[in-house]
């Protein structure tokens, strides 16, 4: 009897694991129809992009402030030192979130605006807590729900110094209590939380190629290292809150990730399938799996144990969660919050063992694009919009169809284009958007779309080169005037119907919103005299009223001087 239950489960893993079906990659033409009653549209952002205010009323330093501050890791040494002057201007930003009928706004709390040393213990900033008390409120009476991201990149510097940042277990005690404070503070109204934004960039490019802060190069360990104890941490302030907080305040806890979706090269070919797979295992799978499974992704497992033995390593550089552990985070997760832009195909690609430990060598795949999809702005993002149905699909069988919210999806231009008639990111958004209508269709359990982002912002180590923003943003003016772009009125619309309810609408959409944009174009353009003006009123007459004084004064002496 018994041998016939494990070989049941062993049948039930396997066919758990096949239901995706690699060979079939329907791309249908546009679906016009509209989302389940209830849908919630948003948009986002995070504390660090767009609250600037860096050392303000309190604030603690994070480690994206020192990172910033180091010349040459910023593209063209920018800093989110005033960003968007979103800490100041969190009424107006609400103002056209309202405008646009948005249903929900997902942003971030900066862990050093209200804990300065990272530690509940030491400090609580009470000014840090007032600001996100008046934004939560203030978007609960314009009826838009907050959702809230607990952690997006931005560490104390404090514990980055003293204990080496997310590489150190210790880490998971100092956010459980951060996330715990505020579950306490503000989980009377916010019931909506995340607690890690995008983690695979996290550990991957803060701890394996240095691009973001940290800045560590730890190859082939770093990575690892430090998303293993985020895991850890997801899992301690889930059941935080389901101990002490869930039957309060009725709240749902999840973790944004994000992942491009990786096609084959081959669809016949078994070796590019496989390669595929282990592509999304080890951008996805890496943090869901445990999350939903109690466990990393066996090919994981496999892959990095085969190379660190290769390697003379007496272990697996992929550290290992105990059984107790792994029956901890296993169901850590009321919702799957999915970020995702763009898509590569993949193939098979050997890499020998001698190049070296490398979370991108482990894999054994190369990542190809087409020459022939659109690359409107940052150079890793493309428009595949098919790429989206595929990539919930996967999750929907691979993860028991979980509840979905869609925490990031949008797309990027080139610093020097001030046009605010965005063709190309209307386009965009009517194409995934549509795509994740035929998921929906197909049974995907998504639940909500947040349009990344609100307002072009602090682009990480791109700076301000890449605007990802449904508002222009003009960095130059000390006021950080905000200016929409046609895809806000085309997003609206969207909105207003709930979807695409007919193609004659639809296709009046686009002209609609070009027309509205040359008005905001005039305005954009006439921001640079405003500025000049500004420099005139701010530094010109000042100088030249001190100068009049000095030549003054110096006329009198000579004159008292002759009389003397």
């Amino acid at each position: 009897m018994l041998q016939r239950c494990i070989l049941l489960a062993l049948v039930l893993c396997v066919s758990a694991s096949a239901d995706f079906d690699w060979t079939k990659n329907e791309r249908s033409s546009f679906y016009y129809g509209t989302f389940p009653t209830g849908f919630s549209w948003g948009a986002g952002t995070s504390a660090y992009q767009t609250e600037g205010a860096w050392n303000i009323d309190g604030k603690g330093i994070s480690i994206w402030d020192v990172f910033a501050h180091k010349k040459g890791k910023i593209f063209s040494n920018d800093t989110g030192d005033s960003s968007c002057e979103g800490y100041y201007k969190f009424k107006d930003d609400i103002t056209l979130m309202k405008d646009m009928k948005l249903n929900h706004y997902r942003f971030s709390i900066s862990w050093p605006r209200i804990l300065p040393s990272g530690l509940k213990s030491e400090h609580i900033n009470e000014k840090g807590i007032k600001y996100y008390d008046e934004l939560i409120n203030m978007l609960l009476e314009n009826k838009i729900t907050p959702v809230v991201t607990l952690y997006h990149w931005d560490l104390p510097q404090v514990l980055q110094e003293k204990y080496g940042g997310w590489q150190n277990v210790s880490m998971v005690n100092y956010f459980n209590d951060f996330a715990n404070l505020c579950f306490e503070r503000f989980g009377n109204r916010v019931k909506y939380w995340i607690t890690f934004n995008n983690p695979w960039s996290i550990a991957v490019e803060g701890f394996e190629t240095g691009e973001h802060a940290p800045g560590l190069k730890l190859k082939g360990t770093g990575a690892y290292k430090a998303a293993h104890h985020i895991i850890k941490a997801h899992a301690k302030v889930w059941h935080t809150y389901d101990v002490q907080w869930r039957s309060k305040q009725k709240g749902l806890v999840g973790i944004s990730l994000t992942a491009d979706w990786g096609e084959p090269v081959d669809i016949t070919n078994q070796r590019d399938i496989e390669a595929a797979e282990r592509y999304i295992q080890f951008y996805l799978g890496w943090f869901a799996t445990p999350i939903f499974n109690g466990d990393y992704p066996q090919v994981m497992k496999d892959y990095i144990g085969r190379k660190s033995g290769q390697q003379g390593l007496g272990a697996s550089r992929l550290p290992v969660f105990s059984s107790q552990e792994k029956s901890y985070i296993k169901g850590t997760c009321d919702f799957l919050g999915l970020g995702h832009f763009t898509t590569r195909y993949v193939t098979q690609k050997n890499y020998p063992s001698g190049l070296g430990d490398s979370y991108f060598t482990d894999r054994d795949l190369a990542e190809l694009v087409d020459p022939q999809w659109p690359d409107p702005g940052s150079e890793w993002l493309y428009s595949v919009p098919w790429g989206f149905r595929r990539l919930l699909n996967f999750v929907k069988t691979q993860y028991g169809n979980p509840m979905i919210y869609v925490t990031e999806n949008g797309v990027s231009e080139k610093m020097l284009c001030t046009d605010l008639c965005d063709n190309w990111r209307m386009q965009y958004f009517k194409d995934y958007i549509n795509e994740m209508l035929k998921a929906i269709k197909d049974g995907v359990n998504v639940k909500g779309y947040t349009a990344w982002s609100l307002l072009d912002n602090f682009e990480w180590d791109e700076g301000f080169s890449e605007r990802f923003g449904l508002y222009y943003v003009d960095f130059r003016n000390k006021n950080k005037p905000r200016y929409p772009k046609a895809s806000v009125q085309f997003y609206k619309r969207i909105i207003s119907s709930n979807g695409f309810p007919n193609q004659r609408e639809v296709e009046s959409w686009k002209r609609k919103s070009v027309e509205t944009c040359s008005s905001s174009n005039q305005l954009l353009a006439a921001d640079p005299l405003i500025g000049h003006m500004e420099m005139v009123t701010e530094i010109v007459v000042p100088t030249v009223c001190t100068l009049c004084i000095l030549l003054s004064a110096v006329f009198l002496m000579f004159l008292l001087r002759g009389r003397l």
